[in-house]
């Protein structure tokens, strides 16, 4: 014997609550007749009034209340085997974690942002599987591809702009990571989301989208900040900010690329989009391309299958209800 709803169980509290109002109820009740007469003529009062009808009464409505919570409860036995059959689409999110990104132009910073809207990503996914990758001047994969979407928030939540060391922005080495980690994948679809301002400083990224379209894998380019872009905000080792300076003690002013975006999208088969503090674009990009996409079959296995058996105590508690309003009627 199992529960498929083990939940339900705090419902006692409200049946237990309930019978003692009504042993409650029913003391009170007797010491107002109480006042009211005295004890020989309450007695020639009230000679229909059974007091042990009464509190059987109240125990049958107790234990109807019982039984239908542990219907609700879903109680299960014996089951049967079957096969479990899970499609979905694999999906890498590259992340850029350079301290470009730390830029304000977005609240409350663009990597910040970016990792909301994957959260906001992952509530959508139904099946599908997801990996990420994080990159600057270099890449690595921090989460492999899993249908494991608690694990993948957890690994989300601790990326930031010193998850890699190398600085510097390598678009390039997110592709060839994604190229990677794709080999050993099943099926013809293959999604890489990067999620970046734009500002390569390493070179090559055109000839790794290439690379990446001869794999079969589609990219899709969320370019994140504006045109006019911003000083870069980065914390000191007194835990304060300030801006970001170069060699030569000037202030950088990250700016969103977009032409690079849009190229290594449109060598892939993909889409570009350029997100907004309304509309971050991973959503619709979802939405209208990879929710789309062909399903694979990720996993086969065979599952046990519980059979219900909330009738029983659905029964009993319908008996006990019918056996209370019995005893209400011959009073």
């Amino acid at each position: 014997m199992r529960f498929g709803n083990w939940q339900m169980i705090y419902w006692l509290w409200a049946v237990l609550a309930f019978g003692l109002f009504l042993f409650w109820a029913r003391a009170k009740k007797q010491k107002a007749m109480e006042r009211f007469a005295e004890k020989k003529l309450l007695e020639n009062i009230s000679m229909g009034v059974n007091p042990a009808k009464e509190v059987r009464q109240i125990i049958l409505l107790i234990l109807s209340g019982v039984f239908a919570v542990a219907a609700l409860m879903r109680p299960q036995l014996g089951f049967e085997w079957q096969e479990v059959k899970r499609k979905g689409a694999d999906i890498i999110v590259a992340l850029d974690t350079s301290k470009s990104m730390l830029t304000q132009d977005i609240k409350p910073n663009r990597l910040e942002r970016s990792k909301w809207a994957i959260r906001d990503l992952v509530k959508k996914l139904k099946g599908d599987r997801i990996g990420l990758i994080a990159f600057s001047g270099s890449a690595f994969l921090v989460c492999p591809l899993t249908v494991d979407y608690h694990g993948f928030l957890l690994t989300l939540d601790n990326v930031d702009e010193k998850t890699v060391s190398l600085g510097g922005t390598s678009i390039a080495s997110s592709i060839k990571e994604a190229i990677k980690d794709y080999k050993n994948a099943k099926g013809k679809y293959k999604a890489l989301v990067i999620i970046t301002d734009g500002e390569d400083m390493e070179g090559n990224t055109e000839g790794a989208a290439d690379e990446a379209r001869k794999e079969g894998i589609n990219i899709y380019a969320i370019g994140v900040g504006t045109k006019e872009g911003e000083l870069i905000q980065v914390k000191n080792d007194n835990g304060q900010n300030e801006f970001l300076k170069d060699r030569d003690g000037n202030f950088v002013k990250s700016r969103l690329n977009e032409p690079l975006l849009e190229k290594i999208a449109l060598a892939t088969d993909g889409a570009y989009v350029k997100a907004s503090g309304a509309e971050f674009g991973l959503e619709l990009i979802y939405d209208t391309k990879l929710s789309r996409a062909e399903k694979k079959e990720i996993e086969s296995k065979m599952e046990k299958r519980y059979f219900d058996r909330f009738q029983i105590p659905l029964l009993i508690s319908l008996i006990f209800l019918i056996l209370a309003t019995v005893l209400e009627a011959g009073k």
